[in-house]
């Protein structure tokens, strides 16, 4: 096969081609990190690489849901934990109340409860990021009036759920009518119709009119302290319930950054190439590509002239 000078010039260009094209994917690979930049660079390290970016953003999301969800929880145990504070006082103050104090002082207390009363009804209504806590999905309503009546029906299904994880979801509600009762028995468990007394403040109630300066009730008053005890618990049953799921929350999320890690370096270790070894290979190449322009110059620098000399 007679060899032209066309066809030696054409491999040779054909060839620092090559060199070229390998030459800028390593400089490619040292500057910007990543062994591919679109998937015909390696077909199955692209697929492994959109696998990888999948789960990442699907326990990216549960994170996020998970931090949601405890951020509620905390919340609503804030809330707890200061109707508590308020029975602990009105359960003070009624005491004070049963041991028989003058006509001024019982005032006095009665003016108290009152304020109380009214500070529980504003707990009630209290929100989370501008949704309400305890009116299960309805949360662009209120779950008391200012009389103490719900403003809403209350279906103890009607609960928020988060999914944080792939079969976890947590429920991040708390109805008010666990915390609030209703009616004149402390019924926590019965669905609510829109109208009816909350318990919590019927108790109130019934305390402000026994506590009148002028005729005091005494057995209502030593009725509301038991009425009142018993509230106390299950408050504090309901803030241990929210504790827990704070606690679970708390574990998944240890459990998410965990997953979203080892998902961060398996990613990286399939599309990250090693910063030391694209340097030396892209050194390598430049030398190559250098020795491949100078032996390219002699081959093509004769002319037509000096083959007919």
């Amino acid at each position: 096969m007679r060899i032209t000078n066309n066809m030696l010039i054409n491999n040779m260009t054909y060839n620092l081609n090559k060199t070229l094209q390998r030459l800028e994917k390593l400089q490619y690979e040292s500057s910007v990190g990543k062994k591919f930049r679109v998937p015909s660079d390696d077909p199955i390290g692209a697929s492994k690489s959109l696998k990888f970016n999948t789960d990442i953003s699907k326990v990216e999301q549960y994170l996020r849901n998970a931090k949601d969800a405890k951020s509620w929880l905390l919340e609503t145990e804030s809330a707890l934990k200061e109707i508590n504070s308020v029975l602990h006082r009105a359960n003070v103050l009624t005491v004070q109340a049963a041991n028989g104090p003058n006509e001024q002082d019982l005032s006095k207390i009665r003016d108290e409860i009152e304020e109380l009363r009214d500070h529980l009804i504003l707990i009630a209504n209290s929100t989370y990021a501008g949704r309400t806590l305890f009116t299960g999905f309805k949360t662009d309503k209120e779950l008391l009036d200012e009389d103490g009546n719900y403003k809403i029906d209350i279906n103890n299904e009607e609960v928020f759920i988060y999914n944080v994880g792939v079969a976890e979801r947590v429920p991040v509600n708390t109805l008010g009518n666990k915390v609030f009762g209703k009616g004149d028995t402390a019924d926590y468990t019965s669905k609510v119709s829109a109208g009816e007394k909350a318990y919590l403040i019927q108790v109130f109630d019934d305390l402000i009119g026994a506590l009148d300066p002028d005729d005091p009730d005494h057995d209502t008053i030593q009725t509301s302290l038991t009425r009142i005890k018993d509230s106390m618990n299950q408050v504090l049953s309901v803030t241990s319930e929210i504790g827990a799921r704070v606690n679970r929350l708390e574990l998944t999320e240890n459990k998410l950054e965990d997953q979203l890690l080892t998902l961060q370096e398996l990613l990286s270790f399939n599309e990250d190439v090693s910063l030391p070894d694209a340097l030396m290979r892209l050194a390598i190449e430049e030398n190559v590509y250098r020795a491949s322009l100078g032996v390219s110059a002699r081959i093509i620098q004769p002319s037509l002239m000096d083959f007919l000399r």
